[in-house]
C-alpha cells in the first residue's frame, strides 16, 4: 500500500528520511510504503501551541486530489514538540472529526502519525469502521536506519535504541529480516553471519546448486552435497536450522530475476545482494526503490597483469556499497549501466554477437568478478555485515552519511570511503510503487494471466 503523508508540520522536513516504512501487523504480512509528503507551510498554521497545532482542511482536498489516482491511502502527521511518543486526547478527538471525511473521498484504510524532535515515528490506520489500528513498526532508512516498536513506546523505552554487539542488538535482529541474494563466495558468509547474529528470518534467493568445485568457498557446503546436487539455498537452510529454532531459514530457489523471488525480497527489512552479474545488480536497486528497503552490494575482484611471459597479481580488492531508497542507485553510481546490462545480456544469450561487437569496439571489455577466495570473501562478507550494524545501531566516530561506499586494496593495505553526497542521484518512477502491476514495473514480471479454457 502506498501512502502519500499529509499533512506535516514544515519545521519537521528536517526529519523525515527518504524512505519510511509501515508494518501494520504482528506477523508483518501487510507494508505500507510512503510515496510523497505534503508540508504544510508554517504560514498556514492558524494557531501553534504547545498542546495542538490547526492548519486549513485545504491541505487535505490537495492531499486527496494527489492520491485520488492511484487510490492511495492518507496518513495524517503532526509534531509533538514535547517528545510526547503517544497520541493526546486531542489527537484522538481531531481524528474523529477527520479520518471518517477521508473514507467519503477515496480509499479503504486511512491513518494518523506523530513525530517527536528526534525523529520518531509511531503511527495509527482507521478502517472504515473508525477502529483504530496500532502500527507494530514504523522504520526509516536515511544515513542511519531506525526502528521505532509500538510495543516498546507503550512501555516507554523508544529512546533506548538497542548499542551495537550487544544482547539487546540481538533482541531487535529477531524482529527483522534479511533477504541474501546469492548464497555463494560472498553470500553464504553473509548468510552465515546474518543467522548467527540472530535475525528472526533469513530469505536466501538463489537458483543455483552446489558443486564440486564451489566447496573451497561455500561455508556448510559438503561434498556429499556437490555429489547431490542439492541447491544452495536448501543446503544452508539446513545449516541454518542445524543451530537455530524455528522457521529462520526461507529458502527461494529461484533466480532474483523472477516474481517469487521478488515478492520474497519485498518483505524483508534489509538486502544483501551478493552477487556476479549486473542484471541481479538492477534487480536489488528496482526492489529497494519499489520496497523502500535499503541494500548493501557486495563485490570482490583480482585484477591481473602481465608479467614477462607469466602473469601477476595488480591488486586484490573489495567494494562495499550502502544504498539507501530515494538516494543514489548502483545505477548511479556507475556500477552498471545500459550499456553494460545489454553486453552481460549478450555474452549469455548471443555469446558470438557479443564476440563481434567487443571485437568492433562496440562493447567495452566486463571485469570479471574474481574466482572465489575464501580470504578475500570473507573481509568483504564481514565488511558488509558490519555496514549494516553501523547503520542501524550507529557506532562510528564520523557520519554514516561520509560511508555510502567502502573501498579496500589488499595489495595497497589502504580503504578509502565515498559520502552520499559525491554521488548523483536520479529519480526512479518505480519509487514506492509496491507490488503494483507489472512488478518493478518490468514486463517480464508481470502477473500472468489467467488461462482460458477450449
Amino acid at each position: 500500500m502506498d501512502i502519500p503523508i499529509a499533512p506535516l508540520a514544515e519545521e519537521q522536513l528536517n526529519h523525515l528520511h527518504a524512505a519510511l516504512r509501515i508494518t501494520s501487523d504482528s506477523v508483518r504480512q501487510e507494508t505500507a510504503l510512503v510515496r510523497d509528503a505534503i508540508l504544510v507551510p508554517h504560514a498556514d498554521c492558524a494557531c501553534r501551541a504547545p498542546d495542538r497545532i490547526t492548519w486549513p482542511g485545504a491541505w487535505i482536498e490537495t492531499a486527496i486530489d494527489a492520491a485520488e489516482a492511484d487510490d492511495l491511502a492518507l496518513v495524517l502527521i503532526h509534531s509533538h514538540p514535547g517528545g510526547l511518543f503517544a497520541f493526546s486526547d486531542v489527537d484522538d478527538v481531531s481524528d474523529r472529526h477527520v479520518i471518517p471525511g477521508l473514507f467519503q473521498a477515496l480509499g479503504p484504510l486511512h491513518g494518523s502519525a506523530i513525530m517527536t524532535p528526534n525523529g520518531a515515528v509511531r503511527a495509527r490506520f482507521y478502517a472504515p469502521d473508525t477502529q483504530a489500528r496500532a502500527v507494530d513498526l514504523v522504520s526509516v532508512a536515511g544515513d542511519d536506519l531506525s526502528f521505532w516498536w509500538d510495543d516498546c513506546a507503550r512501555s516507554n523505552d523508544h529512546l533506548a535504541r538497542p548499542l551495537a554487539f550487544t544482547g539487546a542488538m540481538t533482541r531487535e535482529l529477531g524482529r527483522l529480516t534479511a533477504v541474501v541474494v546469492g548464497v555463494s563466495g560472498t553470500g553464504s558468509i553473509v548468510a552465515e553471519q546474518a543467522a548467527r547474529l540472530g535475525f528472526g528470518r533469513v530469505i536466501m534467493v538463489d537458483f543455483d546448486r552446489v558443486e564440486a568445485r564451489n566447496l573451497n568457498r561455500i561455508l556448510n557446503a559438503t561434498t556429499r552435497d556437490a555429489e547431490m546436487r542439492v541447491l544452495k539455498v536448501e543446503m544452508f537452510a539446513a545449516a541454518i536450522r542445524s543451530h537455530r529454532a524455528g522457521d529462520v531459514p526461507v529458502p527461494v530457489a529461484a533466480s532474483v530475476a523472477t516474481r517469487e523471488a521478488v515478492l520474497a525480497a519485498s518483505a524483508a527489512d534489509i538486502l544483501f545482494c551478493c552477487v556476479d552479474t549486473l542484471e541481479a545488480r538492477h534487480i536489488a536497486d528496482l526492489i529497494s526503490v519499489a520496497f523502500l528497503i535499503p541494500f548493501i552490494d557486495v563485490g570482490v575482484v583480482i585484477p591481473v597483469r602481465k608479467a614477462g611471459a607469466g602473469m601477476a597479481i595488480a591488486d586484490v580488492c573489495g567494494r562495499i556499497d550502502y544504498v539507501q531508497p530515494g538516494g543514489s542507485s548502483l545505477q548511479d553510481r556507475a556500477v552498471y549501466s545500459p550499456e553494460s546490462l545489454r553486453a552481460e545480456y549478450l555474452r549469455r544469450a548471443a555469446p558470438e554477437a557479443h564476440r563481434q561487437e567487443l571485437e568492433a569496439g562496440y562493447i567495452k571489455g566486463l571485469i570479471e568478478e574474481a574466482p572465489a577466495v575464501i580470504t578475500l570473501n570473507m573481509r568483504a562478507a564481514a565488511a558488509a555485515m558490519n555496514e549494516f550494524i553501523a547503520r542501524a545501531y550507529p557506532f562510528r566516530l564520523d557520519a554514516n552519511a561520509l560511508y555510502a561506499r567502502t573501498q579496500f586494496s589488499l595489495a595497497a593495505c589502504e580503504e578509502e570511503y565515498v559520502a552520499e553526497a559525491n554521488f548523483p542521484r536520479s529519480a526512479s518512477q518505480a519509487f514506492a510503487r509496491g507490488a503494483a502491476e507489472p512488478l518493478l514495473g518490468l514486463p517480464m514480471l508481470k502477473l500472468p494471466s489467467p488461462a482460458r479454457s477450449a
